[in-house]
């Protein structure tokens, strides 16, 4: 073992992340190698130095930022997939193939399977008598060619939704909030559409169905981001019921209650943080509403949750 992976591997060894094989055999290393010894001895002292400093704590606005901030880039990277492997790293492709004879195997019979198809496709299209294929009947344009939304109504009484949209010309679409294209519009519409009501109409049809995939991160994008005070009130009364569970929804909304510039919609997040205003984060943010607001209601508010507090030991 070369002194320079052991001195580059020293501070993982001094925090305890080193793999039980690799610890090994650094430990070897270093019985036998004073200079790697001395350079273990050097980091553990300004690790000791390090540790004898007092933490600062963030503060709670930049805490829920970064955990938002967290979140959508998560959310928003692409993941490799299977042909990206196989196009990037087709030495670890063929060496997982090595180890994998089922694998090999499996994609032989079909390659075999695909050729006798494609024999057997060539010798139906040069029979005289082959058939013309059917029309393929195109889909309804999906989001990507939705250019806006002019309208979103639903009909009184009734769980019927009709959605005027546009492309290269207006078109509508009309079916129930269950319906996959239905709602797809509506999640276009809260994100992107210029018409600040039918982006409130949209977003007040979604909080009906904030349990669903998508909804409730069009909710979250609603609150942190829509210019319109009306529309981010929406978002935050279908986020409500999600706050205790969902530690993005608290997040977005005690950012809300830190900086959002209207007053409703910081009472409102007041109000729905009172679940977990027990919480560390909840509980500082309030301490400093309670001392700083500019807002008498709010800091009023802030020091009447914190008195029911219990006190911290």
């Amino acid at each position: 073992m070369k002194c320079d992976w052991v001195q580059e591997n020293i501070v993982l060894y001094v925090y305890n992340e080193l793999a039980d094989d690799a610890r090994y055999e650094l430990e070897q290393h270093l019985a036998r190698c004073p200079e790697c010894a001395a350079e273990l001895k050097a980091t553990r002292a300004f690790h000791g130095t390090v540790s004898k400093r007092q933490v600062l704590e963030p503060s709670p606005n930049l805490l829920a930022a970064s955990r938002m901030r967290l979140q959508e880039a998560l959310e928003t990277t692409q993941q490799g997939g299977f042909w990206q492997r196989l196009t990037f790293d087709p030495a670890n492709w063929l060496r997982q193939m090595r180890f994998s004879p089922a694998l090999a195997a499996v994609i032989f019979i079909i390659g075999f399977a695909g050729g006798i198809g494609a024999m057997y496709k060539m010798s139906n299209n040069s029979a005289p008598d082959a058939k013309i294929a059917e029309p393929v009947t195109q889909p309804a344009p999906l989001e990507s060619s939705v250019t806006g939304i002019g309208s979103v109504v639903q009909e009184p009484g009734s769980n019927q939704v009709r959605i005027k949209y546009f492309t290269t010309q207006t078109e509508e679409a009309q079916g129930s909030l269950n319906d996959q294209r239905i709602q797809q519009l509506l999640l276009f519409a809260a994100r992107n559409n210029y018409n600040s009501g039918v982006r409130m109409d949209s977003v007040d049809l979604l909080t009906q169905k904030p349990d669903q995939k998508g909804v409730r991160e069009a909710l979250i994008y609603a609150l942190r981001y829509d210019t319109n005070p009306g529309v981010r009130l929406k978002a935050i009364e279908g986020l409500g019921a999600f706050v205790k569970d969902d530690v993005r929804v608290r997040d977005v909304v005690l950012n809300a209650l830190m900086t959002d510039n209207n007053q409703g919609v910081r009472t409102q997040a007041l109000l729905l943080l009172e679940p977990v205003k027990a919480d560390g984060t909840v509980r500082a943010a309030l301490q400093h509403l309670a001392d700083t607001d500019q807002n008498q209601y709010i800091r009023s508010q802030a020091r009447t949750v914190l008195a029911q507090l219990p006190e911290i030991d």
